[in-house]
């Protein structure tokens, strides 16, 4: 579970500051995708980047379970962003030498992980890379591949620690409709069969079906929410 609690982030702007987050309070639970929707420059992405643990907010709390994030220091932070957050960014980010695989794999080359996680990775990369549907492709590099393998190797490099949030920032911005309404069915079937906390920012409305509830941002704050979203007709 994740629980974003009264938060409020600014930055400097000249000799004020402006607000980006304003007292923002959402969450999402296990097994659950809670999408965040709203206008360009609404803050969506800064609150992505407190979810994550990449910005402190200047007040509220960020609960990762029972764990206020938002009250640790900088090295503690990152710990618990490798270990407990997966974290997927509207452009893959892979690393063109690698293969689909090694994608996964060197998540095991980061500091801090466990002996006994690094055992497991390479059975865990080949779990993955089947479940989104690539066991095909693990081979392949980059450009070997089209934009949504590309984002579903992303999504299996997130999920290869077994995170307990998933934050997804605008995953069908570089896909058309039909590889965009794939990728969302994914991270909607993942989150639920992974269990992880999915918030997942989108401006991308006719795939809203795939959300279990729909949060949106104006100005920084949180105007609207919708439970159980229905499909469009």
């Amino acid at each position: 579970m994740i629980t974003l609690d009264d938060v409020t982030l600014t930055f400097p702007d000249g000799s004020s500051r402006v607000t980006a987050v304003d007292h923002v309070t959402l969450r999402a639970d296990a097994g659950v995708v809670t999408g965040i929707t709203g206008p360009s420059g609404s803050g969506k992405s800064s609150l992505l980047a407190v979810a994550a643990t990449l910005i402190r907010p200047d007040s509220g709390r960020v609960l990762i379970g029972n764990v206020d994030a938002a009250a640790l220091s900088r090295d503690e932070a990152t710990v618990l962003r490798r270990e407990r957050i997966g974290i997927v960014f509207q452009q893959s980010n892979l690393l063109p030498s690698l293969t689909a695989r090694e994608q996964l794999l060197v998540m095991g080359e980061l500091g801090g992980t466990d002996r006994a996680r690094r055992r497991r990775l390479p059975g865990r990369a080949d779990e993955l890379l089947d479940a989104v549907g690539l066991s095909g492709q693990a081979h392949l590099r980059p450009a070997q591949l089209s934009g949504g393998q590309r984002q579903r190797v992303a999504i299996a490099r997130a999920l290869v620690h077994e995170p307990d949030v998933l934050l997804v920032d605008e995953p069908t911005s570089a896909l058309d409709q039909e590889r965009g309404a794939a990728v969302m069915d994914l991270i909607a079937r993942l989150t639920r069969e992974r269990g992880a906390a999915t918030l997942l920012v989108t401006h991308d409305l006719v795939h809203r079906d795939t959300l279990d509830s729909l949060v949106t941002v104006v100005d920084g704050a949180v105007t609207r929410t919708d439970h159980a979203v229905p499909a469009l007709v």
